[in-house]
C-alpha cells in the first residue's frame, strides 16, 4: 500500500544519520544512502541536508516526516480492514495457545455449525508471553479465543460469554513431597512458599489470596501478572508451589498438579472483540441461547 523507502526515511530522520538507520534496519549503510537518493529523485525534494557534522531534515524533509508516519499507519488499518473483511465472509479466525487452548470452542462450534455451514475454521496459533497484546488483537488477527478469565485488565479489552469454571488447584515439582498425593489441604501447604499472581486484577485470585493470608505459615511469591510457561518452569526448577487450574495438568513435564480440597474455581469463557464482526455477533447470539438451554460441565 505504500513504498517501503518510507520506511527507510523515518528511520534516517529519527536516527540522524544513515549508519545508524543502517544499524535499525540490518541494511548496508550504501543501502540506506541509495534508498534515500532514489526517494528524493523520485519527490523531485531534497530531503536532507548533508553536512561533515551529520545529517538533517530540510523543511520539505519534516513535512513528508509529518505525512508518511500516518500514510503507513493508514495503509496498515486498511488492510487490516479489508482482511477482516474478507474474512468475516465466511470464515472465523480461532486464537489458540498452551494456556489457551481452543478445545472449547470446538465443543460449541460440533453443536452450532449447522447453522454456520457456509463457514471454515482457521486456527491461528499464538505465544502466551505477550497474551494482552493477543486480547487487543480481538477483531483483527482473531475472531475468538478461549480464556481463563476474571481479569479486569482483560475485560476492558473484550467481551467474554461464559462457558463454565475451572477448579483452581496446586501444582508442584515431579520430587516434591506432595507431589504422589492425590488431594491435598490448606494445611499441607505450610512452609511452602506459594507462587500466584499479585493482588488486583482478577477477584477470583484475591478472593483466594485472602483466605491464604490467613495462614501465616504459607509464603506467598507473586508471579508475573499472566501465567506463560515461564512459571511453570519456575515451580520446576526452584521447588515452590504453583497455584493453578484444572485444565493446565499437563502443560509442563516437570510439575504435577493437584486437587485441593476447597471450593475456588476461576471463570472461562469466549472472548471476542468489543466491537465483533456481524458474523461473530450471530454466532455469539447462538451459543448464548445453546448454553441457556444446556448445562455445561463446571
Amino acid at each position: 500500500m505504500y513504498d517501503y523507502m518510507l520506511d527507510t526515511f523515518i528511520a534516517v530522520a529519527e536516527c540522524g544519520s544513515f549508519s545508524k538507520a543502517a544499524e535499525r534496519l540490518f541494511m548496508s549503510p550504501t543501502a540506506v544512502m541509495k534508498q534515500i537518493n532514489s526517494l528524493e529523485k523520485h519527490l523531485d525534494l531534497k530531503l536532507f541536508e548533508r553536512r561533515p557534522s551529520g545529517i538533517r531534515l530540510t523543511s520539505s524533509g519534516g513535512i513528508i516526516l509529518r505525512g508518511a508516519a500516518f500514510m503507513i499507519e493508514f495503509s496498515e488499518r486498511t488492510v487490516s480492514e479489508a482482511k477482516r473483511a474478507e474474512r468475516s465472509a465466511n470464515i472465523f479466525c480461532i486464537g489458540s495457545s498452551l494456556l489457551n487452548p481452543a478445545k472449547p470452542f470446538f465443543e460449541l462450534w460440533y453443536k452450532l455449525n449447522s447453522s454456520f455451514s457456509d463457514f471454515k475454521l482457521n486456527i491461528v496459533p499464538f505465544d502466551d508471553n505477550g497474551i494482552l497484546s493477543e486480547v487487543s488483537s480481538l477483531g483483527g488477527k482473531f475472531d475468538f479465543l478461549v480464556g481463563v478469565c476474571d481479569s479486569k485488565t482483560w475485560l476492558d479489552r473484550c467481551n467474554m460469554l461464559e462457558l463454565g469454571h475451572y477448579r483452581k488447584m496446586i501444582a508442584v515439582p515431579r520430587e516434591h513431597r506432595l507431589a504422589k498425593r492425590e488431594v491435598i489441604d490448606i494445611e499441607d501447604l505450610y512452609g511452602e512458599t506459594l507462587m500466584m499472581v499479585k493482588r488486583g486484577d482478577s477477584w477470583a485470585n484475591d478472593f483466594l489470596r485472602s483466605e491464604l493470608e490467613f495462614h501465616p505459615k504459607i509464603k506467598i511469591e507473586d508471579t508475573r501478572q499472566f501465567y506463560d510457561l515461564s512459571v511453570f518452569n519456575r515451580c520446576a526448577e526452584t521447588g515452590n508451589v504453583l497455584l493453578t487450574i484444572e485444565c493446565w495438568r499437563d502443560v509442563h513435564p516437570g510439575v504435577v498438579t493437584i486437587p485441593v480440597n476447597w471450593d475456588y474455581t476461576i471463570p472461562y469463557g469466549l472472548l471476542y472483540s468489543l466491537e465483533p464482526s456481524e458474523n461473530v455477533r450471530r454466532f455469539i447470539e447462538a451459543a448464548k441461547m445453546l448454553i441457556n438451554n444446556e448445562v455445561f460441565p463446571e
